[in-house]
C-alpha cells in the first residue's frame, strides 16, 4: 500500500481546523449581526407628541448613538394614521400615535407593538367654529364634521356618537388630515371638527372656536410603538431609545416655558397656543398598563359595532399583543 506522505495528513488536518475555525467565526459574526447593533434608528417626529420634537431639536438620540455610527433618520407623521402607514411600510422603526388607533391597525395584521407613552394630549373634543349653532351631539344630525379617519379623534367622534345616541348615518364625516380639518372648520366647509391639539389651540385662541364636546375618559393616550421586528433584533435599542425619550419627557416637565418656546418654534405656532397646548397634555404616566388597557378594549367594542374593525376579532386579545410594558418597565425607575 503506497504510504501517505505525513506532509499531507498535516496539511489536511490544519485545513480541517481552519476550515473549523471559519465556519465558526461566520457562525459567531452571523449570531452578532441578527442580534447586534442596527444600522440606522428610524424614529417620527409630530406636533402632537411634545416630546418627540424636544428629543429631535436637541439631538440626543445622536448623541446616544454616536460612538455606534449609527445614524438617526427622522420622518414627520402629520397624524396617527401616517405613523401607521410609515410602520407598515417599514419606513420607521417608531412611530407616534393614539392608542386606540394603533389597536385599530393592529386588528388589520401591522406588525407593531406599544412599549412607550409619550404623553395623555387633548384629543377627545369636538369644535364648532364662531357664532355656531351647534351645542351639542343632537346638532350635528345632516351637518358635515372633519376628522382625519383612522386617528384617535375619529374614533373620539364615534365613540361621542355612540354615548350620545347619534347615528354617525345622520352625519356626513368629512375625511381631511387634522390641519386641513381646521381649515375647513375656519373657511365654513364643515359644520364642526374632531380636532387635536396644536391645531385646536390655535383655532380656540385665533378664531374664537368653541370646543363644544369633551370628555377626557375616552383618552387613548399616545403610544411610542415598535415595529416588532426591530425590536426581536434590537431589545436592548429598543429601551435605549426608551431612555432618550424620558430624557425628552423630564426635561418638558422640568421646563414648561422653554418647552412652549420650542413646541411654538418647531410647529410654527404661537407661543400662546403652544402653552394652552402644554397645559391640558399629561406627561405623568409613561409606562403603559391597565389604565390603557382598559382604554382601548372599550375604543375597540364602538369600533366594532362600526365595523371598523371585524366584529369577530378579540379586542383583549389584540390590545394584549399591542401593549408590551416589560421594555419601559425594565428602562423607567420611577
Amino acid at each position: 500500500m503506497k504510504r501517505i506522505p505525513l506532509i499531507d495528513i498535516r496539511s489536511f488536518l490544519a485545513i480541517t481546523v481552519l476550515g473549523a475555525l471559519v465556519i465558526l467565526a461566520v457562525g459567531c459574526s452571523s449570531s452578532a449581526s441578527s442580534e447586534g447593533t442596527p444600522e440606522k434608528i428610524r424614529l417620527d417626529y409630530a406636533y402632537y407628541s411634545p416630546t418627540s420634537l424636544v428629543l429631535k431639536k436637541f439631538g440626543w438620540a445622536e448623541e446616544e448613538f454616536e460612538e455606534e455610527g449609527i445614524e438617526i433618520e427622522w420622518a414627520l407623521s402629520q397624524g396617527s394614521n401616517k405613523a401607521l402607514e410609515f410602520l407598515n411600510s417599514d419606513s420607521v422603526d417608531f412611530g407616534s400615535t393614539a392608542g386606540a388607533a394603533a389597536l385599530m391597525s393592529k386588528a388589520n395584521g401591522a406588525p407593531i407593538k406599544n412599549v412607550y407613552i409619550y404623553s395623555k394630549p387633548e384629543w377627545t373634543a369636538l369644535v364648532a367654529g364662531k357664532d355656531s349653532d351647534i351645542s351639542n351631539l343632537a346638532d350635528l344630525k345632516g351637518k358635515k364634521v372633519a376628522a382625519t379617519l383612522g386617528t384617535d379623534p375619529y374614533i373620539f367622534l364615534l365613540r361621542a356618537f355612540e354615548a350620545e345616541g347619534v347615528p354617525p348615518k345622520d352625519v356626513e364625516i368629512v375625511n381631511l388630515q387634522h390641519g386641513d380639518g381646521a381649515s375647513a372648520l375656519t373657511s365654513g366647509q364643515v359644520d364642526a371638527w374632531a380636532g387635536l391639539d396644536p391645531h385646536m389651540a390655535r383655532l380656540e385662541l385665533e378664531s374664537d372656536a368653541e370646543l363644544f364636546y369633551r370628555n377626557p375618559d375616552f383618552n387613548t393616550y399616545g403610544f411610542l410603538n415598535v415595529r416588532e421586528e426591530f425590536a426581536e433584533k434590537h431589545p436592548d435599542y429598543v429601551n435605549r431609545v426608551i431612555n432618550v425619550y424620558e430624557k425628552a419627557r423630564k426635561w418638558v416637565q422640568d421646563n414648561p416655558e422653554e418647552a412652549a418656546k420650542l413646541l411654538a418654534e418647531e410647529a410654527e405656532i404661537k407661543e400662546e397656543v403652544a402653552v394652552k397646548q402644554l397645559e391640558r397634555n399629561d406627561f405623568s404616566e409613561p409606562v403603559p398598563g391597565e389604565v390603557q388597557r382598559e382604554a382601548l378594549v372599550e375604543a375597540g367594542k364602538v369600533l366594532q359595532e362600526s365595523e371598523t374593525i371585524d366584529p369577530e376579532a378579540n379586542i383583549e386579545e389584540l390590545t394584549d399583543e399591542l401593549i408590551d410594558p416589560s421594555f419601559a418597565e425594565e428602562t423607567i425607575s420611577e
